[in-house]
């Protein structure tokens, strides 16, 4: 089944602000919350459909995305969106959401939770985002590449395997009993409910450790370099953030790593100039060229190509050449190569040579005699943007 509209599922418009938006999020999620509807298989999908709405809207680079490509655009950027959220998704990254709605605290969601699991089950922490930087040239950006990059963060602690403790030397937390959550009842507008917070002594683990490892000091993770292999789509744009799930610092305890968030950064190119998938070129011709016509050499991402030069081509003329620019993140389609012709004008002259123009400069058909039929200069750059 094909996914609704984002802006259709929250009831909101493309000009929506920050604020509404949560407002409009909260209202559904309050609406069909697991909570208030338990054992509702459908509420638990318009639950799971409004928190992929809000994660891609409230986010502004993959709104961006989404409102030019659609769902198409999400594939592969990252995050949930275009890719369906669980249960645990969601109250990991809008447990503070739930909070609010609920009263604050963690709930028992019948197993789903963020970095504290619920309904008895103990803490899972989680590491940290890493965000990087990549710089990419235009020629990268159009075919896709693989990149090799050293990153310093945390790892598991290989003496004791992630866990902190020598040799696993652990003993039950005396005061949650080995759930790592502590219960509460609280009364609220939907009259008494059951919230759950991870216990303070052990951090949720429901267990402390009696002997802790001495290279991690009994965090489970340590300071480490290491090389990750990343694969930039074709298509990207600067400013552009992907991320890869895992592939951030480890986090205490054996529990569930970050990710790494890359950051796109495109290198100027000394020869092109882009806008969205269009590439621009300045072609600098002689006044034979233009008067009598020819070929020249234009270079494109793929090589260089000749362009026909039509005779009496004015300075400012742009010839498209379709589908040499970069192609859509999608791979749908690609954009064009856009060449301004510019006559080349010398900025000095031998006597010889101001002989031979004002000769010419006389001849009938060097006369200046425009015709109707020339458009002007804002003719030309709407047929450019067209």
């Amino acid at each position: 089944m094909s996914k609704r509209d984002y802006y259709e599922v929250l009831g909101v418009d493309k000009n929506v602000t920050p604020e509404d938006l949560k407002k409009a999020y909260r209202k559904l999620a309050l609406k069909y919350h697991p909570d208030r509807n338990p054992g509702d298989k459908e509420a638990e999908e318009k639950f799971k459909e409004a928190a992929e709405a809000y994660d891609v809207l409230s986010n502004p680079d993959k709104k961006a995305r989404y409102d030019k490509f659609g769902h198409a655009g999400l594939d592969g950027a990252g995050g949930y969106g275009g890719q369906g959220m669980s249960m645990d998704d969601i109250f990991s990254s809008f447990g503070s959401i739930f909070g609010d709605l609920f009263g604050g605290g963690g709930f028992s969601f019948g197993g789903f939770g963020d970095s504290r699991s619920h309904g008895g089950a103990r803490a899972t922490s989680r590491g940290s985002n890493l965000r990087i930087k990549v710089k990419l040239t235009l020629e990268e950006i159009d075919k896709g590449v693989e990149k090799k990059i050293k990153v310093n963060k945390y790892v598991p602690c290989k003496t004791c395997g992630g866990t902190g403790a020598r040799n696993n030397s652990y003993e039950t937390c005396s005061h949650c009993h080995g759930t790592g959550v502590i219960t509460e009842l609280r009364r609220s507008l939907f009259g008494q409910m059951q919230t759950q917070s991870a216990c303070p002594y052990c951090g949720g683990q429901g267990k402390i450790i009696k002997d802790k490892c001495p290279d991690c000091h009994g965090d489970g993770i340590v300071k480490s370099e290491e090389i990750i292999t990343i694969n930039i789509p074709a298509g990207v744009s600067d400013g552009m953030q992907l991320s890869m799930r895992g592939q951030g610092n480890a986090a205490p305890h054996g529990g569930i790593p970050g990710d790494l968030i890359i950051q796109v950064e495109e290198i100027p190119s000394e020869i092109f100039e882009r806008q969205e998938n269009n590439l621009f070129y300045n072609a600098f011709i002689t006044f034979s060229e233009a008067a009598m016509g020819g070929a020249i050499e234009i270079p494109t991402l793929n090589g260089r190509v000749r362009v026909k030069i039509e005779q009496g081509t004015p300075s400012g003329k742009v010839i498209r050449l379709k589908g040499k620019g970069l192609p859509d993140l999608n791979g749908y389609s690609r954009g064009d190569l856009l060449v301004s012709i510019n006559v080349w004008v010398p900025k000095s002259l031998t006597k010889e040579e101001k002989a031979i123009l004002e000769d010419l400069g006389k001849k009938p058909n060097f006369q200046p005699n425009p015709s109707k039929q020339e458009r002007g200069f804002f003719d030309k750059m709407k047929d450019l943007f067209n």
